[in-house]
């Protein structure tokens, strides 16, 4: 074996926004020369199979309502892993410095001396709205788009939830799965019920959902939306651009007649 493979080393790998085929060149080669892999819920489990036959392939994800690692767990883990067989690849979903966590494991692992090395991945945030033909932005219709997380540590709805509302701009909300209803009506008081909004499961993959609606028509995608599993919600003005928009809307109109 390269000595380089032999000397602890952890490279944090961005898996992309779902489907395997959306890792980068580089995350790929990093996966293929892994000796230990750490790898996240939102991972997609075929991409396991571009790397290197018996090694190990530790599941480290958190879900909601499911048994979990924790943080904590997951910084020693590294450690160890590192210092037991060399290079250790932490694949995570997405890119690793949005919403990842990435920052909480550097410091860890680099406060025993091990090198780490960050390769960026394709973010669902831009990514998930994309393959649904939602632009994040489109002249004279949103020139700016925020990426925030729905709610505190505490629970409560982050600042920057408000600050988004009372903007312009196309408004991405991930982690907000189970709060979609309560997130409509704050950011209503803001925007009017004629806002346009998307939510969107399973993003990039071959069982991709989205459902569209209006800030005063949400309860008619409530019922599809999957507690379970994670989404993207995508707000404003450039959600008309999705191909069923106004179809969609067009129905409701004349349901809600009947």
């Amino acid at each position: 074996m390269d000595q380089s493979q032999t000397q602890p080393r952890v490279t944090l790998v961005g898996a992309g926004p779902g489907s395997k085929d959306l890792i980068t060149i580089r995350g790929l080669k990093a996966l293929q020369s892994a000796n230990v892999i750490l790898y996240d819920a939102l991972v997609d489990i075929d991409l396991l199979k571009e790397a290197a036959q018996g090694i190990q392939k530790i599941y480290v994800g958190k879900r909601f309502g499911k048994h979990h690692t924790s943080q904590e767990d997951i910084n020693e883990l590294l450690v160890t892993s590192a210092f037991a067989h060399g290079h250790v690849v932490r694949l995570k979903g997405g890119d690793p410095f949005v919403f990842g966590r990435a920052s909480e494991e550097i410091e860890h692992l680099e406060s025993f001396g091990i090198p780490v090395t960050v390769v960026p991945g394709v973010t669902s945030a831009i990514a998930v709205p994309e393959s649904q033909g939602i632009p994040l932005t489109k002249r004279d219709v949103s020139s700016s788009f925020w990426v925030i997380t729905a709610t505190k540590k505490n629970g409560s709805f982050s600042d920057d939830l408000i600050h988004a509302a009372k903007s312009s701009a196309t408004i991405v909300i991930l982690m907000g799965v189970r709060k979609i209803k309560e997130i409509s009506v704050k950011i209503k008081e803001y925007r009017g019920g004629l806002m346009p909004i998307a939510f969107i499961q399973n993003g990039t993959m071959h069982d991709e959902t989205c459902q569209v609606a209006t800030l005063n028509t949400i309860e008619t995608i409530l019922e599809s939306v999957d507690n379970t599993k994670p989404g993207i919600i995508v707000i404003g003005n450039v959600v008309a651009d999705h191909p069923s928009f106004f179809e969609e809307e067009v129905q409701r109109v004349l349901s809600s007649q009947l």
